[in-house]
């Protein structure tokens, strides 16, 4: 295996890096502060289009997409992996650059198998940065950990589809700028398991579609929102399908792949920060008589963050090299395995960060706090640990079945 980075890589990690530190960084204060002004938590800050605008013109925009197109630079997955980890230093990070999540899932399924009708209406203008996307799959009423549960009824009449149901946690339908709504439901609950359910997209301006409630993350509200939504009665012209009827679980595992790796660098990518405000904490808070950084259990809590990031950067780089080579399904185990730890490992980081900086840690004065409460959720968003440890036990299994086999 080899996690070489290509020197076009190299190349946009400095220009990111610089961005980052240069711009984004220091504009995370005012971000806030805008918001906050607004008395809207979904309020969309003007800070972030002269970011974004200086970003398209340094030729940083787009860099997420494995596809060469007029918009796009065509990175791998190992090549975009570092790109990703340096964006989740700040929760502000990706959206500059045009790669914030759900909107690049969204815009991996209209570049894969989206009509090119559909791709102009809709993905033309995501590439853009025009208008933002949500992708509704989650629902309150039941375990959408498991495809077949979910609920929503996607049927055909006549030349339209008919929507109705309830999610929850649809990430970026807060924002007033999105326009466009990707909803998975059941199309045919006879079909076989992964023939149920189909995808469908849905205008947010749609009669019967309703935004119900912005749901908090531990209290928290970030600013795209994650919005429980209802349908009822919705109608769509059977041309809003994606694909066709029966491939919405297949279309599903195939945007979760990418996305997957991205959420896990990006999770790397803020466990650097949390360790770095930790080192600095500890080397300049002095108690009993001596730096914090002299005590021997702040000297473990610094080396084992150093020895979980790198493993968890490692493995996310062996999911995503295989990725390149033999795609999501190849790499299926890698992409559960990464899913798992990750998360749980910025946490423990950020965590220690927290107990570190005392009672500094628990507010908003620092990003940790914050992070600390996303980082959980993360542990439960495109499935809990729970399923991706029971996909990565079924696999060790059939091996050990198989070497029994051959025996």
């Amino acid at each position: 295996m080899d996690f070489e980075y290509s020197e076009r890589s190299l190349d946009y990690q400095r220009r990111v890096r610089a961005f980052l530190e240069d711009l984004i960084l220091p504009a995370e204060a005012t971000y806030h502060e805008q918001i906050q002004a607004a008395g809207d938590p979904h309020f969309y800050p003007p800070v972030m289009e002269t970011l974004k605008a200086e970003a398209r013109k340094r030729g940083l925009w787009n860099l997420f997409l494995p596809h060469e197109t007029e918009w796009t630079t065509g990175f791998s997955n190992l090549d975009y992996a570092p790109l990703a980890e340096l964006m989740g230093r700040s929760w502000i990070g990706s959206e500059p650059f045009n790669c914030s999540a759900p909107d690049t899932g969204n815009m991996e399924i209209l570049a894969m198998f989206g009509t090119p009708e559909q791709q102009k209406q809709w993905l033309r203008p995501l590439l853009a940065g025009e208008i933002r996307s949500g992708f509704c799959m989650t629902e309150p009423a039941v375990a959408s950990s498991d495809a077949q549960n979910v609920q929503t009824r996607i049927e055909r009449v006549g030349d339209e589809y008919v929507i109705n149901g309830r999610k929850w946690f649809t990430g970026g339908a807060g924002d007033e700028r999105c326009e466009l709504l990707i909803v998975m439901g059941k199309s045919d609950p006879l079909a076989s398991r992964h023939r149920q359910q189909s995808m469908v997209l849905v205008p947010r301006n749609t009669p019967g579609v309703k935004l119900e409630r912005s749901l908090s993350i531990f209290g928290y509200h970030d600013q795209p929102g994650h919005m429980e939504i209802s349908f009822s009665e919705v109608r769509i012209p059977a041309k809003n399908i994606l694909v066709g009827a029966g491939e919405g679980f297949a279309i599903a595992q195939a945007r979760l792949g990418p996305g997957r790796i991205h959420h896990c660098m990006r999770a790397i990518g803020i466990a650097e920060r949390a360790l770095e405000l930790m080192c600095s904490r500890v080397r300049n808070r002095v108690a009993f008589g001596a730096p914090l950084a002299d005590l021997g259990v702040v000297q473990q809590w610094i080396a084992d963050s150093r020895i979980e990031i790198e493993q968890a950067r490692l493995l996310t780089l062996k999911a995503a090299w295989l990725m390149d080579r033999v795609g999501a399904k190849g790499a299926h185990t890698e992409i559960s395995a990464i899913k798992v730890v990750a998360p749980a490992m910025a946490a423990r980081v950020v965590d220690r960060a927290i107990q570190a900086h005392g009672a500094a840690g628990v507010t908003g004065d620092t990003v940790l706090a914050y992070s600390y409460a996303i980082l959980r959720g993360l542990r439960i968003a495109d499935g809990p640990d729970e399923v991706h440890r029971r996909t990565l036990a079924r696999h060790e299994l059939q091996r050990s079945a198989s070497r029994e086999e051959a025996s």
